[in-house]
């Protein structure tokens, strides 16, 4: 079965149960202390004019900001520019929080019911959004692969701010999804040389599946000219800076949130004229941003998802009803393993 047929399905099943405009009762994911969430029960009124009711098939876990928004270690200073889109509650807690998701429509304009969509949405079993604020997924994206979408355009970003070009010696220090789509984007441009690190060997599996040489920590190349920094650690970073080449540039991704973070930016660091910026995916990158609007770099990320190989990194899943008492696992594990997608498909 096909991705738009089984979507399809979905959407004439929760037809049966429902009655268009009926109102029901969703389940929406709340953090509610620090390390601590639960299911809430959420009222959806029939949708209004230019409302599109979704139906979710899978939604992602972020270990990078969504980690630090559930352990309560967001700083007041940044709660108003970290809000994300359709989050309700307010920093600190409790907050409904999540920026990837994709389901099927289930109420809305004829043509789009039973049609797959990506949306920057909360953990939450049914909800409802403006059509504005969905991208229809194409057919050859299946729906659980398109749950890296929200990663991959800030891998994509982070390649406009670093501005990369073909030949470029390229590392990435950082292994998780982010890290490892950072990777793959950049061996797709060409006679560039790509290598990643991490200090966790098993991320060697999921950087071969991609096609990605994977180095260990003792063994990373220097002299790079781009060097993308995804680990949140103070010793990635440095590790960044020190193996950057004369006058490369290091792309600093990654979000501390309260911690303070210490490298040494004296010895060489001004005598090889390194240049360290931040790429954040709140803005589109200058170089792009005059000509790319937000909704277009998502469409472009969501299309770059093309590939059956990007599987190995959604591979395992948990249920919905389960992730309240799985998430302090999840968050402790720290880059051991990759975070599950979250199903909510019904057994």
């Amino acid at each position: 079965m096909n991705e738009q047929q089984r979507a399809l399905d979905v959407a004439t099943n929760a037809s049966r149960r429902r009655s268009a405009g009926q109102i029901i009762v969703a389940r929406a994911l709340w953090y509610v202390k620090a390390g601590s969430a639960e299911l809430r029960p959420e009222r959806l009124e029939a949708p209004r004019p230019g409302e599109l009711r979704i139906a979710a098939e899978y939604s992602a876990l972020s270990r990078g900001t969504e980690r630090l928004v559930a352990l309560g270690d967001v700083p007041q200073s940044e709660w108003a520019r970290m809000r994300a889109p359709h989050q309700a509650g307010q920093f600190p807690f409790p907050v409904k929080y999540g920026y990837s998701a994709t389901g099927v429509v289930t109420l809305g304009p004829q043509n789009l019911v039973g049609r797959r969509v990506f949306t920057l949405h909360p953990h939450q079993d049914h909800f409802q959004l403006p059509e504005a604020a969905t991208v229809i997924l194409p057919e050859d994206v299946p729906s659980r692969r398109a749950t890296l979408a929200a990663n991959m355009e800030t891998a994509l970003n982070a390649h406009w701010d670093s501005g990369i070009q073909p030949g470029d010696r390229v590392l990435v220090i950082g292994a998780g999804i982010v890290g490892l789509l950072t990777a793959y984007l950049a061996r797709r441009i060409a006679g560039t040389s790509v290598a990643i690190t991490d200090i966790e060997p098993s991320r060697r599996e999921e950087a071969a599946a991609l096609g990605i040489a994977f180095v260990p920590v003792g063994q990373i190349p220097q002299d790079n000219g781009i060097v993308f920094h995804t680990s949140a650690s103070a010793a990635g970073l440095q590790t960044a800076i020190d193996s950057a080449g004369f006058e490369g540039t290091i792309v600093e991704m990654s979000w501390y949130g309260t911690k303070t973070v210490n490298v040494e930016l004296g010895g060489a660091f001004h005598s090889r004229r390194l240049k360290l910026i931040s790429s954040q995916v709140g803005h589109v990158a200058p170089s792009r941003r005059a000509t790319i609007a937000h909704r277009d770099r998502l469409a472009m990320a969501i299309a770059l998802l093309n590939d059956e190989a990007l599987d190995c990194l959604v591979s395992r899943e948990i249920s919905f009803d389960a992730l309240p008492d799985e998430l302090p696992r999840i968050w402790s594990q720290g880059g051991a393993t990759l975070p599950p997608v979250i199903s909510y498909r019904q057994p």
